[in-house]
């Protein structure tokens, strides 16, 4: 019916608005709730296309959102995906440091995992290193046991088949893409490709372009959201049993990303990666993807240059190894010296949303706000699938707080 009104519409079907979909109905199972995802399916961006790790939290500040909702998201991750057999494995990983001068930041990361609380991580010298991964050559190195692997895709589509169960008369709407909001007599107004739906109140997970849905909803947003795409590389079947699970090195301090790593994933294929690089479409999965508004919106923006200069050597040695195979071997060696270039075959790709200031900061922290009659994720970068269920739950109790939603 056209003239139907929901009591919230949801803006993105990624697994940070599923999450939100299935907290909200399954607080408030009476409330009419629609999800609005502008593809055929659900996940089919960051979602569907990270590297399916269930973070431990064992790098995030502490007492930031990001540290708190890992940690608590995660427990929640395991607990759902345990009640709901969605292919999970809580496999534990291992931080590799490769030379001295990589030890003070393992050790800062050792502190900040005891701070944020991370269940039985212990430090392991060179010998336990190679107990856990024995390809693996390292000095010294973090065991941390909570790390997992999911099966993000699946673990989405429960969370929306779950919510819809408690209540028929919410509904999912796929290809469809929300192009501008407005209000008549205190109604969220949304237009879609499709129809037009109504809300008394409307949540934007957006993820890739949360800033655009911002502007459209007439939120004044400084910020702008800028693309970097991953590249991964998979293991040939003959190098597969060198790697057991998870092998992470040290980040570089001084970079905003986790750096290229190992991962086991639940279908028991190995990926190796992913680097960083600036992409010129937000979501372009391809080396050469390309889209005019995308890459004007982004090099016309000050922070994006900003963020180039102050990362200018790394820049170029990312965008050196995402055209050489080669490149990113020598990477991966330095984790497991014994792979070869038989060993690594192309693979995926993904593309994740950073909120990018105009001074070049990447706005690491998770960023979600109110106003009027909407809430806007309006940032949500790794690790937010592993905190999916936390960060709906946040949402749910900003919602209580601030709409009226009965009893």
């Amino acid at each position: 019916m056209e003239n139907e009104v929901f009591d919230i519409a949801i803006i993105g079907g990624g697994i940070v608005g599923a999450g939100t979909f299935y907290q909200l109905q399954k607080h408030h199972p009476s409330l009419k709730i629609i999800l609005i995802e502008k593809e055929s399916h659900l996940a089919a961006h960051q979602t569907g296309n990270n590297s399916g790790v269930m973070h431990s939290g064992l790098y995030y500040k502490p007492g930031s959102l990001k540290a708190k909702n890992c940690v608590e998201g995660r427990k929640a991750l395991v607990k759902f995906a345990e009640e709901n057999n969605i292919p999970h494995d809580v496999c534990g990983k291992i931080v590799v440091a490769m030379d001295d001068s990589e030890l003070p930041y393992l050790e800062k990361i050792f502190q900040t995992g005891l701070q944020n609380e991370i269940e039985g991580i212990e430090k392991i010298n060179a010998e336990q290193i190679r107990e856990h991964e024995p390809f693996c050559v390292g000095i010294a190195g973090i065991w941390v046991p909570c790390t997992g692997i999911i099966d993000y895709v699946k673990a989405t589509d429960k969370m929306v088949e779950i919510a819809r169960s408690i209540n028929p008369n919410s509904q999912l709407a796929l290809n469809t893409e929300a192009t501008s909001f407005e209000k008549e007599n205190d109604i969220n107004v949304i237009s879609t490709n499709k129809k037009t739906y109504r809300s008394k109140y409307t949540i934007f997970c957006g993820g890739l372009q949360a800033d655009r849905l911002a502007h459209k909803d007439h939120v004044d947003v400084k910020e702008k959201v800028v693309g970097f795409r991953g590249d991964y590389y998979e293991l040939t079947e003959q190098a597969k049993h060198k790697i057991k699970n998870l092998i992470y090195p040290v980040p570089n301090p001084d970079f905003p990303f986790l750096g290229v790593h190992f991962t086991r994933m639940t279908n028991g294929e190995i990926e190796c990666g992913p680097n960083a690089v600036f992409t010129f479409k937000r979501e372009g999965y391809g080396k050469t993807d390309f889209n005019w508004k995308d890459t004007i919106d982004a090099l016309t923006y000050k922070g994006t240059w900003k963020l180039f200069f102050q990362n200018m050597q790394f820049g170029i040695n990312e965008y050196r190894r995402a055209f050489s195979k080669k490149l990113f071997l020598k990477t991966l060696q330095r984790l497991v010296p014994s792979l070869t270039m038989d060993d690594i075959k192309p693979g995926r790709s993904g593309v994740r949303a950073m909120l990018l200031s105009e001074d070049g900061d990447t706005r690491d922290d998770f960023r979600i706000e109110y106003r009027d009659t909407s809430i806007h994720v309006l940032n949500a970068p790794s690790p937010a699938a592993t905190a999916s269920l936390a960060i709906g739950d946040n949402i749910r109790e900003m919602a209580e707080k601030h709409f009226d939603l009965g009893k």
